[in-house]
């Protein structure tokens, strides 16, 4: 599965993308800020082209499995821990079927980049409506009218923001609402419920629960789309549940430390990072600024304070994993992985709502049943590679009829 995805994003190279013009302009953008651990050198510069990307596959992917087999191994050897790993198999693992969190993320945006143009309809760059969601103000719109309790707006049409020590016609900003055709969605800053907020040190940003939700229905759009019994919500699983407890002065909770729950019991377990994923400059080339790997969930407690978070239940775990499942089917049963943006805010009127969606999911480091994901996505590449062979057979022979006509 995963060497199928990997070849097929060649195929999908220059091919159109549903938030993208193309899938080479989507991994451009999403590789800008990452780097492989130690190196400090976006990977987006790898990526560049058809022939480059081929040349990180062939070359650099073999290379750096083998580097982090090696390392896994040495680290073994150097913590006097009693493990011990085999350098072949690991590498086995890492060059064929990687279990690492960039590895599912990079799965899920292949699925969903096949998914969406190998379901376009013939003559259209349209891709099945459920990904219109990824729009942030589609996602509000549709939300409301659909009853989904999405983050509350402002419904005001502009706004004028002014630096309070400019003059001369400086520091001034007008921004249209989205409410009026504008570019910027206008909301109020939300915060944190109370469960949350004890677990925060002050000063950190809203933090969210990031949710992964599956959608059976997602096997057959045309049914789906067509027909009220195409897809139940009995359909849709949620898989996983990641608490980002965000860092104190940062800005969003994409700086934070990620703490798995377990869905079925709400218990929080240990955290960990990716951050050593996001940084970039030659700097980190030198020993010791940037760790190659991360505390495998070894993070009991917020760093920022010290303030206890494994052990802990999340509130109603229940409701917040059937609340991501409706909103699913109820907004996109078309699209096959789905990752919520869940608060618990402080809110009285509306404690829990949903911020937004990512379609191109990203499972934070956060554990899953495997056998369910992985048994969905064995059933999706036939779908997939099914219609893929019709596709290719139709342009082919439309491109036979015109040689002919010739």
């Amino acid at each position: 599965m995963h060497l199928y995805t990997l070849a097929s994003a060649f195929y999908l190279y220059h091919k159109p993308h549903y938030r993208k013009p193309s899938y080479r302009r989507d991994i451009l953008d999403n590789f800008s800020n990452v780097a492989i651990p130690g190196t400090g050198i976006p990977l987006s510069y790898f990526v560049w082209n058809r022939f480059s990307a081929l040349t990180l596959v062939c070359v650099g992917y073999p290379a750096i499995s083998l580097a982090a087999s090696v390392h896994k191994w040495m680290k073994g050897l150097l913590t006097f821990s009693g493990e011990r790993h085999s350098i072949s198999e690991e590498y086995k693992v890492r060059l064929l079927a990687p279990d690492d969190w960039f590895s599912y993320w990079r799965l899920n945006c292949r699925i969903a980049g096949l998914h969406a143009y190998l379901n376009m309809e013939e003559g259209s760059l349209a891709p099945p409506k459920g990904y219109e969601m990824e729009n942030k103000w589609t996602f509000l719109e549709v939300g409301k009218e659909r009853n989904v309790p999405i983050s509350p707006y402002l419904t005001t049409p502009a706004i004028v923001v002014k630096h309070r020590n400019e003059e001369g016609g400086m520091g001034i900003h007008f921004y249209k609402n989205a409410t009026e055709g504008g570019d910027w969605i206008i909301q109020e800053r939300i915060e944190n419920g109370e469960w949350v907020q004890n677990h925060l040190p002050e000063g950190a940003p809203l933090s969210t629960f990031r949710v992964i939700t599956q959608s059976r229905g997602a096997l057959d759009v045309k049914k789906t789309n067509e027909s009220s019994e195409g897809c139940r919500v009995e359909d849709i699983t949620a898989l996983s549940c990641v608490f980002r407890a965000g860092r104190k002065g940062a800005e969003t909770d994409h700086d934070s430390i990620l703490f798995d729950v377990d869905p079925s019991t709400g218990k929080v377990l240990g955290g960990t990072t990716n951050a050593h994923w996001y940084r970039l400059g030659l700097s980190q080339l030198l020993p010791g600024r940037c760790p190659w790997r991360s505390k495998d969930h070894a993070i009991t407690h917020h760093p920022d304070g010290n303030i206890p978070v494994s052990g802990s239940v999340v509130p109603d775990i229940k409701g917040m994993l059937k609340l991501v499942e409706e909103s699913h089917w109820k907004l996109c049963p078309d699209v096959p992985l789905v990752g919520w943006d869940v608060v618990l805010s402080k809110d009285e009127n509306l404690p829990v709502c949903l911020l937004e969606v990512n379609l191109s999911c990203n499972f934070f480091r956060g554990s899953f049943d495997k056998e369910v994901y992985l048994g969905f996505l064995e059933d999706m590449v036939g779908v997939l590679q099914g219609l893929r062979l019709g596709k290719d057979g139709k342009v082919k022979g439309k491109v036979v009829k015109k040689e002919k006509e010739v």
